[in-house]
């Protein structure tokens, strides 16, 4: 009992111990700590060589490391390079300047968007380019940071992601003498699933607000989107920040990147923080002075508004879309996800709304609304993949009588990549809504008994809003025709449609 008593009065004086040095740093105690703080950004990138894989963080242009990039392209002995980002930024900014520089061996990403320079090497056989689903790429690199060296999905099951063949390198003659290899597969409660490999980089540069010198990170906005996942899969992480701000400044709660992830940090030389495409809130009056085209694409997105139904969490895809934002029933309320890291995302701002930490999928400025949350772009897809959306809208290019989906590639001609489609398009109990024009430019149809064009998804497709009708697509059976736009009939949907399909007994012109 005596021996007890001894080993419990021992404990308690560690115990006091322990709470009296606790105390101590709490009331302010000096702490010694190993500062991980750089001088420069030339002097951050030390040790990166050629042949190396770096993980950029960034959406766009939003978030993206700027100054470490030009520290990087200032070394032109740098070559060969794999990066993993979701996209190339710009032609003449962000890592498009390193494409420019012809440091860059091989894109992994999900979209090349408008980035011409990205689309000219690409097609003519000067870059190879690994197209991925968005949210795979942001959960590749989550698991590889979290030591998952593979896991499985259910996007991309029945597209060129599971079959292989999707071009990673053209020659001068535009054959392809690279392509994509076939996934692995498994079956879990009889459906489908592709395996994916974790990514690990030699490197991971990413941009936050906020740090301090043991490498803790805020983010601001949705700045978060890949920075987050990106900053924990680097067997090197450089974080470059707004402010450096002292050790203990940073509340535990507010901190969105633990230092134990960050090996060097510094405070950001200059920062433009551009803004891919500024877009502000139009009125109505100059709604009406816009092009035919846009009022074209305004008339089918008005249409696509009338889906929304009070409560819903809802995407929008990127173009088109986005734009139905403007057009939500005041009377309701509609919280729209974003899959860069947005819920509870608003309509364009006013010129003195204007954040370059706030954008859309499409890289367009938006607004947050009260109760909205940003968050990283691996999160984002958590949601999407655990069927927490009500409903997605996305744009087509081609759509079949069974729903197959088309959006993200015209061989050898146009690359847009698959963004995060494919992942919006495989969450089973999300409905998907498809908005586009009937027909194309030359008049032919995009309504198809078969896609011609490369899959984005498998029998996915729920309902098609176009300028001349709306479609419900009938498991098993095909199309229906629910509405017509005003001034159509059903010979005319007939004569512009390129499959066959019934008609509702109750189909009226409605918008």
């Amino acid at each position: 009992m005596l021996a007890i008593k001894k080993q419990a009065l021992a404990s308690a004086s560690r115990v006091l111990f322990r709470t009296n040095v606790l105390s101590g740093l709490a009331a302010g105690a000096a702490r010694a700590y190993h500062s991980k703080l750089y001088k420069s950004s030339d002097e951050a990138i030390e040790g990166v060589k050629s042949g190396n894989t770096l993980l950029i963080g960034g959406f766009g242009l939003c978030g993206i490391p700027e100054n470490l990039l030009k520290a990087i392209a200032r070394r032109k002995d740098i070559q060969q390079l794999t990066a993993v980002s979701n996209n190339a930024g710009t032609a003449d900014y962000g890592l498009g300047t390193l494409l420019q520089s012809r440091q860059i061996k091989r894109m992994v990403s999900s979209y090349v968007g408008e980035n011409k320079e990205f689309s000219r090497q690409y097609l003519g056989g000067e870059l190879e380019v690994e197209l991925l689903p968005q949210g795979t790429i942001a959960e590749r690199v989550r698991s590889g940071g979290a030591g998952i060296p593979a896991f499985y999905t259910l996007t991309g099951v029945g597209t060129q992601v599971e079959t292989g063949g999707i071009p990673i390198k053209y020659n001068k003659e535009g054959e392809v003498v690279i392509a994509s290899e076939p996934r692995e597969t498994k079956v879990f409660n009889g459906r489908k699933y592709l395996m994916e490999e974790g990514i690990v980089g030699d490197f991971a540069l990413v941009k936050a607000w906020k740090g301090d010198e043991l490498g803790n990170l805020v983010f601001k906005y949705a700045a978060s989107n890949f920075n987050a996942p990106m900053a924990t899969a680097g067997k090197i992480t450089i974080a470059e920040v707004e402010e450096i701000v002292p050790v203990g400044e940073l509340k535990p709660n507010e901190i969105h990147i633990s230092g134990i992830h960050v090996h060097r940090i510094l405070k950001g030389e200059t920062y433009e923080k551009r803004i891919e495409k500024l877009t502000l809130r139009r009125s109505a009056e100059e709604e009406s002075e816009l092009p035919e085209a846009m009022k074209q694409r305004i008339h089918i997105i008005k249409r696509a508004a009338r889906e929304f139904q009070d409560g819903m969490y809802v995407n929008l895809g990127i173009g088109m879309p986005v734009l139905a934002s403007n057009y939500i029933d005041p009377s309701i309320t509609v919280h729209l996800q974003s899959e860069n890291g947005i819920l509870g995302m608003g309509p364009f701002p006013t010129a003195e709304e204007v954040d370059a930490d706030l954008v859309n999928a499409g890289k367009e400025s938006v607004t947050v609304l009260p109760g909205g949350t940003c968050f990283s772009s691996d999160v984002s897809f958590g949601m999407i993949r655990g069927n927490r959306l009500d409903m997605t809208i996305l744009g087509g290019m081609q759509v079949s009588s069974r729903g197959d989906l088309s959006n993200w590639m015209v061989p050898r001609k146009m690359v847009k990549g698959m963004g995060g489609a494919m992942d919006l398009v495989s969450a089973p109990k999300s409905r998907v809504v498809v908005t586009m024009t009937h027909t194309s430019k030359d008049g032919s149809p995009k309504i198809l008994q078969e896609n011609t064009l490369p899959l984005t998804g498998v029998q996915c497709v729920d309902r098609i809003i176009t300028d001349k009708c709306v479609f419900d697509v009938i498991p098993n059976k095909g199309l229906l025709l629910r509405e017509l736009s005003y001034g159509q009939t059903v010979d005319s949907i007939r004569a512009s449609t390129g499959c066959s399909f019934e008609v509702a007994s109750d189909v009226a012109e409605t918008y």
